[in-house]
């Protein structure tokens, strides 16, 4: 009987030895469905060592990539629906996970449950997710080509191998370099478009000569512990992600001056403004990532001594797609008809910012040729009037004096303006009205003399 148990163990480690040979070993990758939720630490796992980048993450953007309401119902609402009534977007929603929620990708949850379930989905870009990143597929950086390996080694900018309670430290180039942002803030759509394009207009701007890196403005450095147990560094990396949701740091992005070309006029004369912008602040466009969505619009707008104003709209250059970059009161946005399920959708009101304003924006067009506000469905673009890194554009208004204007000082002021989202589409979406509330960039006055 002894024999017969020593021959069953010796066979079984043999099967066992076998076996863990046949059991593929999970290496990196970016595929929809090669891991699963099991393979990821969650952020309150990691937040036991790192609380200080937990608590600054967990007020991220990076943290509610997937549950903030905009992403929701645009996802939602939008995407999935263009997905299922639409055979040749069959796979279109998909891909908004790999950058949303890479977890619920990589696991296969795709779409995944709404964010009220509170399932893992809702981690959105985590700890994990980032440093876990071991590599890039291909040269150019875009749609969620990181790859990817779960384990015990997570993958860090800090030079020197180390070995922490819990996990083994590995430093690699990548986490140093904009590549590793470029992976989901660079994108394509399903036409080949480039629908996000940040790291690249990074790349090829002044920042990029210089070695400012996105990490320099977006993760400031400072003197503190990466862990509670662990080190004190000089340069420890803030996992603040401050960005196009960060209301002060969006605020002064754009200096903005403006003057006039004679200082001391009579009614029904004709003044001449100028307005400077100047990009001082960002190292890409102004606005940039999802522009689609993004608005900003420059108001000059006239006050005399008795509280009367008066609208003044830009002077209009003559360049091709100009139209697009003034405001008007045409609809657009047609395409949303389909995941709405409406048939002959006319549309709703493009911007909704006072007529004659200068937009600095870029408009994407669906396959007919229509503005649209679905990256996706996005086969062309039109005229980029955004703002360049350390870019100067000057506008020009034409003031017509009215005849009625009050005698004495009038004030002039230019003032630019910016929406995350553009405000008919968050209103007839019935988004949060927060998503789509008016910031105030920069402003500046100058004064006129006007006499009897």
């Amino acid at each position: 009987m002894r024999n017969h148990s020593k021959t069953f163990v010796f066979v079984g480690l043999i099967l066992l030895f076998s076996f863990s040979f046949i059991i593929p070993q999970k290496e990196g990758s970016n595929e929809l469905g090669a891991f699963e939720y099991d393979d990821f630490e969650t952020p309150e796992f990691c937040k036991s060592c790192h609380n200080q980048f937990y608590q600054q993450w967990s007020q991220a953007m990076m943290s509610k990539a997937y549950t903030h309401h905009w992403d929701e119902i645009e996802y939602f609402k939008l995407a999935v629906a263009h997905s299922k009534a639409d055979p040749e977007m069959a796979d279109a929603h998909k891909g908004c996970n790999g950058c949303h929620t890479p977890m619920a990708f990589l696991a296969g949850d795709v779409p995944p449950p709404r964010p009220k379930e509170e399932r893992r989905a809702n981690e959105a870009v985590s700890c994990e997710v980032c440093h876990l990143i071991k590599g890039i597929a291909g040269d150019t950086a875009y749609n969620h080509n990181f790859i990817m390996k779960p384990g015990h080694t997570k993958y860090s900018s800090r030079k020197g191998e180390k070995e922490s309670p819990d996990h083994k430290i590995v430093p690699i180039d990548l986490h140093s370099d904009t590549r590793l942002c470029g992976s989901c803030h660079n994108e394509k759509s399903p036409f080949g478009v480039w629908v996000k394009s940040t790291q690249l207009e990074w790349q090829n701007g002044p920042y990029s000569d210089e070695g400012v890196t996105c990490q320099e403005c977006h993760m400031p450095d400072t003197k503190m512990k990466t862990a509670k147990m662990g080190t004190t560094y000089p340069d420890a990396r803030m996992h603040l992600f401050n960005g196009a949701h960060d209301k002060g740091k969006v605020r002064g992005t754009i200096e903005v001056r403006i003057q006039p070309d004679i200082r001391e006029t009579v009614p029904g004369e004709v003044v001449v403004l100028t307005a400077t912008l100047f990009n001082q602040k960002t190292g890409h466009k102004f606005p940039t990532g999802s522009v689609e969505d993004r608005i900003v619009w420059l108001h000059v707008e006239a006050e005399d001594e008795k509280g009367n104003t008066y609208h003044i709209p830009v002077d209009k250059k003559g360049f091709e797609g100009e139209q697009y970059t003034i405001a008007s009161d045409d609809l657009a946005y047609q395409d949303m008809g389909i995941p709405l399920g409406i048939e002959d959708f006319k549309g709703i009101k493009r911007e909704d910012v006072p007529m004659g304003d200068r937009i600095f924006r870029m408009p994407f067009f669906d396959p007919q040729g229509r503005m649209t506000i679905m990256q996706w469905n996005t086969a062309s673009l039109g005229v980029d009037y955004r703002i360049g890194p350390r870019e100067t554009k000057t506008e020009t208004y034409t003031f017509n004096l009215p005849y009625e204007i009050e005698p004495g000082k009038v004030k002039i002021t230019a003032s630019l303006y910016y929406r995350l989202l553009v405000k008919p589409v968050g209103e007839y979406l019935d988004v949060p009205a927060e998503e789509y509330e008016k910031l105030l960039v920069n402003q500046h006055s100058t004064e006129i003399t006007v006499y009897p």
